[in-house]
């Protein structure tokens, strides 16, 4: 979820405000502004169809596992999932759609390229909440709602289904496995608890995060939501969802740790009706439930003399509670109370993962791939709560560019900071032997440098050899009552930008394009040095490993080898201002005009970043373009290598938006949220495809936002250097092209 622990400010964080240009504002020497639209309900009969990537229907290879550190089936076939989270955030929009909408988004979807999907918040209410944004002005859409899941809110609890809702899901996941796409379930995720659950505290405690680990109430009723859930047996399949190989993995807790809790300084126990409850603090009854486990735990694993020292560092009386630690004394702690406390947290973090994997293999008979949490707080070191997510077969992460309501929206470029990079920062938690996800990941809106992130990540996600990424996030619209607008930071339904790279992406990560690292470089930990990451500052992120070179998991394939062993360090890399994988097949440059990067595969070419005047090419492909920042892609439909192929996928993205939207004055965050309809900056000037071998005629057939012809097909010129073709008119962001021979 991408409110990073934020119960309080979950709404403040989807609600946040986002775009790029506003319609009609001035735009410099750069292209204008124009209307286009994303139509999900008219790509049925698409020319851009990415369907030859997926396999379906999802599970006729059997249930997928974890082998040699990868995602693989039954029969021994690799697996990788290319995948958005499903939420319903927006007005307009479902989490579960009635039957005809759900037809309509997962024939999108496969035809996008997507093979996964993340069911996020089934676990809420089935109510929606309205929250008004103040028209859209400020930092926040003009309307939402939470939500709608499959706890019925006819009842003061929140442990019955709603059977509408259910039938909902159902069809749904028919939907999606008979296209081939496979299935994420998120159990813990938004639930929020009423007087009917028997929970302490349930009006204070929100969604409950950290309080899940061992809140005897909170423990009971997530098993029995897991047992409702997934003992679920679906009509349209005929199966229970733990029978299931459709279901590609089943989610303990989203963005939910105990030691998170503890580094964040949320253990304090001052949480009260009235009080200032800062940020996810426990309540007092949650505090003594904890410090009592705690203490119980320190009689049982340290002695009396020692327990009787860590009395007097705590500055009680002997005989009385040893609390915990504040954040602000972790550097000054002596080891024999701050490592107590590290050791027994994790203890409670795997003896509750553990629980929960056990019964859900024992007692519900899952036999999906399990996975327990995702690390998504980059300025806190990621190493002592890998200890108990390495327990597990996979490892996950979730990352956000600059997120607006978390690290503070400032419209800069990626391209410009790759050392700290959407790539960068999720490499940190790949481990050897484990398969690595990446379950939810965005370049939040407002931007005007969105375009970089799809075609960014699926190349080096490729080159790191990860095994899944998913956006997040889309919503499903349902018809006659949703507009096309970008509704708020993190939905890319409509999106012309984003939505035109799915495909691209899909074919870079799926299909292969980019080619593994040839060197795999591995580090690891010592017990010691683990323990010291927590007290560390913020300077050292997203590491917390001092000498590491942050930009080595742009060169060669990173992973953790082991924790709580012999320690081995990264080997230290010369600074550069050119960034080149160790295959040959990607470059990140950072110039004084801006950084830009280039893929250079046998099936998929791409400049993306500040291309106009870094005046970069690749084997085949170069662009001279009116924009100052684009990322531009050719990739082969049928298989052939670019010199061979005879139908390609062009796309050329820059900025994109609501109409009527403002930037505030120093152009951060939107005044103005804008509304219907989308728009973007078009590409213009040209395109030059090289080495075309055998090629007589080449010609670029626009496309709509449905995926159609847009107008007739534009010819290229041929010129000594290769065939240049005109891009700009019309508007848009995709061109199939064709080539004679």
């Amino acid at each position: 979820m991408k409110s990073n622990y934020f119960a309080a400010a979950i709404l403040a964080s989807l609600l946040g405000g986002g775009g790029a240009w506003a319609s009609g504002e001035t735009a410099g020497t750069g292209p204008v502004p124009t209307p286009y639209v994303i139509d999900h309900p008219g790509r049925a009969d698409s020319l851009i169809d990415m369907r030859f990537l997926l396999d379906g229907p999802a599970g006729k290879h059997g249930f997928l596992s974890v082998r040699d550190g990868h995602f693989r089936f039954a029969d021994g076939q690799r697996f990788k999932c290319w995948g958005v989270n499903i939420t319903g955030w927006e007005m307009g929009s479902a989490l579960l759609p009635p039957h005809r909408e759900a037809e309509i988004y997962a024939e999108s979807l496969a035809r996008l390229g997507v093979n996964c999907v993340r069911l996020h918040f089934l676990d809420m209410r089935r109510e929606q909440k309205v929250i008004d944004g103040n028209g859209g002005k400020g930092d926040v859409p003009p309307i939402t709602h939470t939500p709608s899941g499959l706890i019925d809110s006819r009842y003061e609890d929140s442990r019955h289904f709603d059977p509408e809702q259910v039938d909902r899901l159902h069809y749904l996941f028919a939907q999606f496995k008979q296209r081939g796409i496979y299935v994420d379930f998120n159990l813990n995720v938004g639930r929020t608890w009423r007087s009917g659950d028997g929970v302490p505290d349930h009006d204070l405690i929100g969604v409950a995060k950290g309080v899940t680990y061992f809140g005897p109430e909170l423990i009971a009723l997530q098993k029995e939501y897991a047992r409702m859930l997934l003992g679920l047996r679906n009509p349209y399949t005929g199966l229970r969802y733990a029978d299931d190989p459709a279901v590609a993995i089943v989610e303990i807790v989203n963005e939910n740790s105990l030691l998170e809790f503890w580094q964040r300084n949320w253990l304090r126990g001052e949480r009260v009706p009235g009080g200032a409850n800062l940020q996810l603090d426990l309540t007092p009854h949650y505090a003594r439930l904890l410090t009592d486990r705690y203490n119980g735990w320190l009689a049982a694993h340290r002695t009396p003399e020692q327990l009787a020292q860590l009395r007097v560092i705590a500055g009680v009386a002997q005989g009385a509670a040893i609390p915990f630690l504040r954040r602000g004394d972790f550097r000054d702690a002596p080891d024999l109370r701050y490592r107590a406390e590290i050791e027994f947290l994790t203890g409670v973090e795997v003896d509750f993962q553990q629980d929960m994997a056990r019964f859900l293999r024992e007692e519900v008979g899952v036999k999906s791939v399990i996975m327990p949490t995702a690390d998504h707080t980059y300025f806190i070191a990621g190493q002592p709560m890998m200890r108990s997510s390495a327990k597990f077969d996979v490892m996950d992460s979730h990352v956000y560019w600059q997120h607006p309501a978390i690290y503070g929206h400032r419209n800069d470029p990626m391209v410009n900071r790759p050392d700290l990079s959407i790539p960068v920062k999720l490499a940190r938690t790949a481990m050897r032997g484990k398969a690595f996800t990446v379950s939810e990941v965005n370049h939040p809106y407002p931007s005007e440098y969105g375009a970089e992130m799809i075609p960014t990540l699926a190349a080096y996600a490729a080159l790191q050899d990860w095994d899944g990424i998913f956006f997040y996030t889309f919503e499903a619209k349902l018809l006659g009552k949703a507009t096309p607008v970008i509704g708020d930071h993190f939905d890319i339904t409509q999106d012309p930008v984003k939505i035109a790279q799915l495909p691209v992406g899909a074919m870079l990560f799926l299909r292969g394009d980019v080619a593994p690292a040839r060197t795999v470089v591995e580090r690891s930990y010592s017990t010691a040095q683990i323990d010291e990451t927590a007290r560390m500052p913020r300077a050292e992120q997203p590491y917390f490993t001092p000498g590491f070179p942050k930009v080595l998991p742009l060169i060669h394939g990173s992973r953790v080898r082991c924790l709580d062993c012999a320690p081995v360090a990264a080997p230290p890399i010369a600074p550069s201002d050119t960034i080149r994988s160790d295959t040959g097949e990607l470059d990140w440059r950072v110039a004084p005009q801006g950084g830009t990067i280039s893929i250079d595969t046998p099936l998929t070419q791409g400049l993306v970043g500040f291309v106009r005047d870094a005046k970069r090419g690749t084997t085949h492909l170069s662009a001279d373009i009116g924009n100052g920042f684009a990322a531009i892609t050719a990739s082969a439909l049928d298989g052939k290598p670019l010199r061979r192929s005879d139908r390609l996928l062009l796309t050329a993205t820059a900025k994109s938006g609501n109409s009527g939207q403002v930037w505030n004055a120093r152009r951060s965050m939107l005044d103005v949220w804008g509304t219907a309809p989308t728009w973007i900056e078009p590409v213009t000037g040209w395109v030059m495809l090289k080495d075309l071998d055998g090629a007589l005629a080449v010609s670029a057939t626009p496309l709509d936002g449905a995926g159609k012809p847009n107008g007739p097909a534009n010819s290229a010129r041929m010129l000594e250097e290769g065939w240049e073709i005109p891009i700009g008119t019309p508007a848009t962001t995709s061109w199939i092209i064709t080539i004679s021979r």
